[in-house]
């Protein structure tokens, strides 16, 4: 008796919307540039603290799609980066 053989079936599992796809590289956008600067007012001494991004990190982590996960990594750091010399974020003055 020959054998035959059974093709398996991908299971596409689950399948993103485009819409929500770009809903969330706005979201990790708008968090990339979120910055947070402490000044102080005697030397004048500027800490930046890039909260937005650490706050993107860890919701790209729980990404279900890993390559979803490296672009929400690429683009909160493009944003981190251009979003430095941008006036966005919060000033706090001690």
């Amino acid at each position: 008796m020959a054998k035959t053989k059974k093709s398996k079936a991908k299971n596409p599992g689950y399948q993103q919307m485009d819409s929500v796809f770009v809903l969330k590289l706005v979201l990790f956008l708008i968090l990339g540039s979120q910055w947070l600067y402490i000044i102080q007012p005697n030397g004048g001494t500027q800490i930046p603290i890039p909260v937005g991004a650490i706050v993107g990190v860890l919701f790209a982590s729980h990404e279900h799609f890993k390559i979803d996960r490296k672009i929400e990594y690429a683009l909160l750091l493009l944003a981190m980066f251009i979003s430095y010399w941008l006036p966005m974020g919060i000033t706090i003055v001690n």
